[in-house]
């Protein structure tokens, strides 16, 4: 940036749009014939400064690093280093400091990636602008614009910065950017009385960053860098701080420092049993028993198993920017969508005409591709009784319907093409405005494709392009001359119903025209009724309606066709031809997806820019609201300015929140988050647009779409949608609740693991040597070997369980509850009490029932013939450990399920991570316990034989054990699928929906 204003200060919120092209000349002491000089320019760039946005100067490897490693568990990892070292045990130290930079490796390459490919906010602007300077038309970097430069827009061209319009010629922009407008922006020059009039409305102004669609303009240059519109939402965007821990990060760290203070304590305890005199063999033994409840692995197995997420939602199109937000989708209770693109195909078809005396015709087909049929309904739209409609043949028709579909192909600016490319030959493509894209596939399925008729020898005259003002468009063509007639020409035009209408002074029935020149004006208003209800019949079914008319011209001498035609003369004495309904069809796989929503508890919210009729269509066929509900005075369906109008408190009181919300804007989405965060609620959002931002920003999971998204939503959100697809957010829960049972299943392993170890080593205090030294049940080696060797890699399996049946099924986890739910942290526990008195008894078992109580001196040291006996105690103890470690591996794929079911043991083989580390973890007992040298030297162990019994004793206890405690927990504890499903969730909205339509009948019958 530039420095920082001082003589002349740009006001960020002065009015411009309220400006005469005068007043904002004598502003900027500018001029729009001759510009800035390049003087004066250049003293405003020192005045304001670089038209740039500012960011956090791109992705930083060492802040991102430094977030791998500013973690607690990793500090107690390092605490446990430390002790290593100090005490010359390099072995242990060197194995957990390697696990330290695993771990921070593994994190660093993920999140350095994806934030790379996020960073794409400081290029959104365009490279360069024209502008004027020193009375020439200059190109420059667009970074050097300034606040009075005369700027020169074209079709095509990504705007620069915020401008007041003073010179346009059919100017249309892209906004959707800031106001989540989907349709090109009419732009026009009058002065706008209203200060705080919508951004969207503010039509003689142009703003950064959004899209010149047609025409060309020029404009002063009010506003640059973080002035502009597109600059106060990226300062609210670095304003919020994206590192926030999520739930799961908060609790592994309060879990760390749980750990920690164990540790600490533990240490104490065995210096304490010592009478604190300190020894090198009682320093051992404390960092044993630290070792012991330090679950080492846990940090690794977190990180990878989060890495194998990612990489599995990538396959199905959802992309995770950072690795610590996945696991807040498994307590996803609420879902708010936008409809275009997500829940429907965004791909507008015509399904439905009505013309006067034919009545009604249906189109078949979907897409771009014009391949399909017209059908002949009649008055009657019985669209699901095929025998009683006509098939109107390619080509056919009657005059009037073939009017009609003239009208719909000239009055166009659509393409519609077939590509050349060799990969793609042959597939269709379109160019322009979607509305006018149904309609171009619509006159090509009948046989009147605008190219046809071009090439027929209609001629194009003028145009009278779309006007937000006006809601209509018109053309003038020239027809060919025929065997018949002379070359005549011709009116189209198409519209909004109310605009197009109130144009015409006829109607046509077939070849006959009926005027609607009436001396009491009973003909119109039984015709337009007539229209309008046929219309709403149409919008019911949740369609768009475009009404089309035409007109014969009569070419009057002297007069140029061309520029000497005057819209409010040419757009009159129309004669009204008929409607078209056009489509945007759900995905097919958006209402199973919605019904799975149900079923595992989440509702879903339909936030869009639709109108209500519309909007309510498409939510009845997704199944966000029952299909047979009306939805006059339906609490569930509101319009943003229902909406927005209620306050807090008036919203907190609602029994539900709507489902549907038309006419959205982003300040609704947001306030839609703030009512669902206020009922302890978990949401996530859907957005495309930079002012969607805010309310990604807000929900707990934003998800920006990466299709039609633009690079500020996708770097406000926690997910990128490629598909931009419903269906994958339904598929990201699943895998975010997928993820995070897996999670619990592996951390309570691993927990049980150390629990275990801690109950051996602190009971084992309790047995004195000769020397009144404690003597080690496990060493510290065997620990270590435990918990990096024997229970991480099962852990890691664990982590890769596939999704259990009825992972859909269950209600989303309290975002409370969070990892330890009080039966994990019970299950904890119970299961590691068992395994560690088990393991205790068989090492108390061979050391006083076959080796007479001998506990040697300095056992914990070195091996000697005194020692054996514990020795051999300690290898039975070990191996009795590793063996019941590996059985709860299958104890822990279902906290109440059996998992040595033969059909669980059967499923054991889809999950090859787990079934190999459990056989190899087995396996590697042999050569730890029998490799000579390897076994006395560096474990503290000795050769087994008759002790193998033991440790097959102890596995079948504890078998026995699990099975009976989970059938102990099905008795007595409290189910954990969901009873409510899809049909439910619909029959409790139309009771909903039936009592407060009850109320207000009863509450207007009373004021009557």
């Amino acid at each position: 940036m530039g420095k920082k204003a001082t003589a002349v200060d740009l006001d960020p919120e002065t009015p411009f749009h309220t400006f005469t092209v005068e007043q904002t000349e004598q502003h900027f002491s500018s001029s729009i014939l001759e510009g800035l000089s390049s003087a004066e320019a250049a003293n405003r760039l020192q005045t304001y400064g670089y038209n740039e946005l500012e960011g956090n100067g791109g992705v930083k490897w060492y802040k991102v690093l430094w977030r791998q490693i500013a973690n607690v568990l990793v500090c107690v990892l390092l605490v446990a280093t430390v002790l290593a070292y100090a005490t010359k045990d390099f072995a242990e130290g060197s194995v957990i400091l390697f696990i330290i930079i695993m771990n921070a490796a593994i994190g660093f390459w993920q999140e350095f990636n994806a934030e790379q490919t996020m960073e794409a906010l400081r290029n959104m602007s365009s490279p360069t602008a024209q502008v004027i300077r020193d009375e020439t038309r200059v190109t420059i970097p667009n970074n050097q614009a300034v606040p009075g430069d005369i700027m020169i827009f074209e079709d095509g061209d990504v705007i620069g910065a915020d401008c007041r319009l003073f010179e346009i010629f059919n100017l249309e922009t892209d906004e959707a950017l800031l106001t989540g407008e989907s349709l090109p922006v009419q732009k026009t020059l009058a002065r706008i009385e209203k200060e705080d009039e919508a951004l969207g409305d503010r039509l003689n102004m142009v703003f950064a960053s959004t899209t010149v669609v047609k025409g060309r303009a020029k404009g002063i240059v009010t506003n640059t860098a973080m002035k502009t519109q597109i600059g106060k939402i990226a300062t609210s965007l670095l304003s919020v701080d994206t590192n926030e821990q999520t739930p799961l990060q908060k609790r592994l760290n309060k879990l760390a420092w749980f750990v920690f203070l164990a540790a600490i304590l533990l240490v104490i305890v065995v210096f304490a049993v010592h009478s604190f005199h300190y020894s090198n063999e009682v320093a051992i033994y404390a960092i044993s028993v630290s070792i012991a409840i330090i679950p080492e692995g846990l940090v690794a197995v977190v990180t990878l198993t989060m890495a194998f997420g990612v990489s599995r939602m990538a396959e199905f199109k959802a992309i995770v920017r950072r690795l610590s937000s996945l696991e807040s989708l498994g307590a996803v209770t609420n879902i708010c969508s936008d409809k275009t693109g997500t829940l429907t195909q965004s791909k507008m078809v015509a399904v439905r005409m009505w013309f006067p005396g034919d009545g009604y015709y249906r189109i078949t087909g979907t897409g771009f591709v014009p391949e399909g049929e017209i059908y002949r309904q009649g008055e009657l739209d019985n669209e699901d009784n095929a025998s009683e409609e006509t098939l109107v043949p390619n080509g056919s028709g009657s005059n009037h319907f073939l009017r009609t579909l003239q009208a719909a192909s000239l009055c166009n600016m659509a393409e519609l093409r077939r590509t050349l490319h060799p990969e793609t030959h042959g597939e269709w493509t379109a160019l322009g405005d979607p509305t006018e894209i149904a309609l171009q596939v619509l006159v090509h399925k009948a046989g009147l494709a605008k190219p046809d008729l071009i090439e027929q020898g209609y001629r194009l005259v003028s145009e009278f392009p779309f006007d937000s003002s006006v809601k209509r468009m018109s053309v003038l063509y020239e027809a060919p001359a025929t065997t018949t007639a002379p070359a005549s020409h011709y009116i189209f035009m198409k519209g909004a119903t109310e605009r197009v209408l109130g144009c015409c002074s006829a109607w046509r029935d077939g070849d006959v025209e009926h005027s609607l020149k009436s001396e009491k004006g009973g003909d119109r208003a039984e015709f337009e009724t007539k229209v309008f209800g046929k219309m709403d019949s149409l919008a019911e079914k949740g369609l768009r309606v475009l009404t089309l008319a035409y007109r014969k011209f009569t070419v009057v001498p002297d007069v140029d066709l061309v520029h000497g035609l005057v819209r409010d003369e040419v757009e009159t004495e129309m004669v009204f031809l008929g409607l078209v309904g056009i489509y945007d069809p759900p995905r097919a796989e958006s209402r199973p997806a919605v019904l799975q929503c149900y079923e595992a508890g989440i509702r879903v919210h339909m936030l869009t820019g639709d109108h209500p009729s519309t909007a309510a269509a498409i939510a009845k066929e997704c199944a966000i609201i029952p299909e047979d509900i009306s939805i006059k005075n339906n609490p569930l369906v509101m319009t943003a300015a229902q909406f927005d109008g209620m306050d807090d408190d008036e919203i907190d009181r609602l029994e539900e929140l709507p489902r549907v919300v038309a006419r959205c804007s982003p300040n609704t989405k947001v306030k839609m988050i703030a009512a669902l965060h206020r009922r302890n609620l978990f949401a996530t959002m859907t957005g495309d647009g930079v002012n969607d931002s805010p309310s990604l920003k807000a929900a707990n999971v934003g998800i920006a779409m990466g299709q039609s998204g633009s690079d500020v939503a996708k770097q406000a959100s926690d997910i990128v949608l490629t598909d931009d697809n419903f269906a994958t957010i339904v598929q990201a829960i699943a895998e975010g609740r997928r993820m995070f049972a897996n999670i619990q299943k592996f951390v309570q392993h691993l927990m049980s693991a150390n629990v275990a170890e801690i109950v051996v080593l602190v009971v084992g205090l309790a047995f004195k040597d000769k020397s009144q030294n404690a003597v080690f049940p496990m060493s510290a080696v065997e620990i270590l070997f435990l918990n990096m060797i024997t229970s991480s890699p099962p852990a890691m399996g664990l982590g890769l369980e596939p999704p259990h049946e009825s992972n859909m099924r269950e209600p989303p986890r309290s975002a409370k509850q969070g990892l330890f739910s009080f039966e994990v942290i019970m299950d904890t526990f119970v299961y590691g009490l068992a395994m560690g008195a088990l393991s205790f008894a068989s090492f108390v078992t061979v050391i006083f029932g076959f080796q007479n109580g001998n506990l040697g001196e300095l056992c914990n040291v070195e091996w000697s013939e005194d020692c054996e006996g514990v020795f051999r105690a300690r290898a039975t103890a070990y191996a009795c450990m590793t063996m019941l470690i590996l059985a709860h591996a299958i104890n822990c794929r279902s906290l109440r399920e059996s998992g040595w079911s033969p059909t669980n043991l059967r499923t054991l083989k889809h999950n090859r991570m787990l079934w190999m580390s459990i056989v190899v973890g087995a396996l590697l007992v042999f050569p730890v316990v029998y490799i000579p040298g390897l076994n006395r030297s560096v474990f503290k162990h000795s050769a087994m034989t008759y002790e193998w019994g033991l440790v097959a004793l102890s596995l079948v206890i504890f078998i026995a054990f699990a099975e009976v405690y989970k059938l102990v927990k099905v008795k007595l504890m409290k189910p954990l699928g969901l009873e409510a499903n899809g049909e439910a969730e619909m029959d409790r909205m139309r009771t909903y929906t039936l009592q407060l339509q009850q109320t207000d009948s009863a509450i207007e019958h009373k004021q009557r």
